[in-house]
């Protein structure tokens, strides 16, 4: 079964994307993106909920590089269908002295040839809510408050 016009119009622009990735190619990243971009994060942390335009979701995305210091250790894989693009990649982030691998799903949406929606999936969601929210504090008895 072939590929609709579709479906390689957003695989070529995921890929395209992928591969500043894994290049590190922040000029080429930032020229990926939608300027109407929305990112959806999900989890209990302070940065879950949806971020729009390119301003706002850039600094999530530099607020979660300081608070996890997240690292592309592989893009697993790229896929395509009729209205999404997937990267399932693998990053580190560190904690508290502490590394960890962790595998994520990135589903995008494609507008004027450039990503215009993401929505970030965590293997392990109560692991990255904890990375990425403030330390619990403690009362009297020693429960959270």
């Amino acid at each position: 079964m072939g590929s609709s016009p579709a479906s390689s119009e957003i695989h070529a622009v995921v890929r395209r994307y992928a591969d500043a990735w894994a290049a590190n190619d922040l000029k080429a990243i930032f020229d990926c993106y939608h300027d109407e971009v929305v990112f959806h994060y999900f989890g209990r942390s302070p940065l879950a909920g949806t971020h729009r335009g390119k301003a706002a979701c850039f600094a999530v995305l530099k607020e979660v590089k300081e608070k996890t210091n997240r690292r592309l250790i592989a893009i697993r894989d790229v896929l395509a269908g009729e209205h999404f693009g997937l990267i399932v990649a693998i990053e580190q982030f560190a904690h508290e002295g502490q590394a960890f691998e962790l595998e994520r799903l990135l589903r995008y949406a494609v507008k004027d040839g450039k990503l215009s929606e993401c929505w970030v999936y965590d293997e392990d969601q109560r692991r990255v809510d904890e990375v990425l929210s403030p330390v619990a504090q403690k009362s009297s008895s020693g429960s959270p408050t």
